[in-house]
């Protein structure tokens, strides 16, 4: 097919390209040509050609050939763009400059992206929410995330979520035992409970959260997972706790920053041989030293030890700062 392009000298046609791709000027739905001596470079309609250097070139018409396979964001974007997918929502990550740009790349090769935000702000508030903007695509928040054979309806605005746990939450089910009680402080929207009461099912879960939000989308994704054994409670953990006493096996404890403040309730619940799997973030300098003083603290104020059972990086949170798993056994 036809197409209008950028006719230049090979020596010169990559640093032509690299400019037109930058510009958002590229075709990308067609493969670039050349001959003996030109490179045929395909444009978009009204393509904007401001700042190209075009020195000994010229912009005319040439037969080019669709291409066999879709284009990849590489190709169109020239890089890699960081993102996470949360069910049909891909959300930018904050390094990304030129969002609506990305949001149409990623929208033109992911069939399965129906929607595109990014960020504006990070995890706040005592319900730990953060605000979007929408760029492109369908203008919504709400999704249903598939992870660990599970389903989960979330909506970004009103309640936390992160995929990028999925490994870690597979990772503490293989800890759980059949009948085991596992309490979940800082359930969500479930996905740690639900996972484990799936496969788990003579395990009890207590999922205890203070977002009424995040418990209605709780409750709907254990009906939704066809779940019997998860226990909803919408309420301040540091209270909940208290109405249960030494009965846990397994206490989750996923609330970076803050969950130290709960460290005094959690040991209410537990009992010699709870393992408590604790989530902070730390710096690099000191990744577990001040978060097990404090589990230790705790327990020694309960008349318990504890014996150290692993210590992880989970991921990277920031430049120099970490978020890390600390998991810990009672001793009485």
């Amino acid at each position: 097919m036809k197409k209008q392009c950028v006719q230049v000298d090979k020596k010169k046609g990559e640093h032509v390209r690299k400019a037109l791709m930058e510009k958002g000027s590229l075709d990308t739905t067609v493969r670039i040509a050349s001959d003996e001596r030109y490179i045929y470079i395909p444009l978009i309609p009204d393509a904007d050609l401001t700042d190209i250097p075009l020195e000994n070139a010229q912009v005319i018409e040439h037969e080019f050939m669709l291409h066999e396979k879709q284009a990849t964001l590489e190709h169109i974007l020239g890089y890699i763009p960081k993102y996470e997918m949360i069910g049909s929502i891909a959300l930018l990550g904050p390094e990304e400059t030129d969002i609506e740009r990305t949001a149409n790349a990623l929208l033109q090769v992911n069939p399965h992206i129906k929607t595109v935000l990014a960020a504006l702000s990070p995890v706040e508030g005592e319900f730990r929410t953060r605000r979007f903007i929408f760029i492109n695509g369908e203008n919504t928040t709400q999704t249903i995330h598939k992870e660990h054979g599970c389903r989960y309806a979330i909506d970004m605005e009103k309640a936390y979520f992160t995929p990028r746990l999925a490994t870690e939450r597979s990772r503490i089910l293989e800890q759980i035992k059949d009948g085991e009680v596992v309490v979940d402080m800082f359930a969500g929207v479930g996905p740690f409970s639900i996972l484990i009461a799936k496969n788990r099912p003579s395990c009890r879960v207590m999922a205890i959260d203070k977002n009424p939000e995040a418990v209605k989308f709780l409750r709907y994704n254990t009906a939704l997972n066809a779940v019997s054994n998860v226990e909803t409670i919408e309420g301040d953990a540091k209270e909940e706790v208290r109405k249960y006493a030494r009965i846990a096996d397994h206490i989750i404890m996923n609330l970076p920053h803050t969950a130290q403040g709960f460290l005094d309730a959690s040991m209410m619940i537990a009992k010699p041989g709870t393992v408590i799997h604790y989530y902070d973030i730390t710096p690099e300098d000191d990744l577990y030293s001040a978060s097990l003083g404090h589990i230790e603290a705790a327990a020694h104020r309960a008349g318990f030890s504890t014996d150290t059972v692993s210590t992880r990086i989970v991921r990277s949170y920031s430049p120099h700062q970490f978020n890390v798993c600390i998991e810990v056994r009672i001793t009485g």
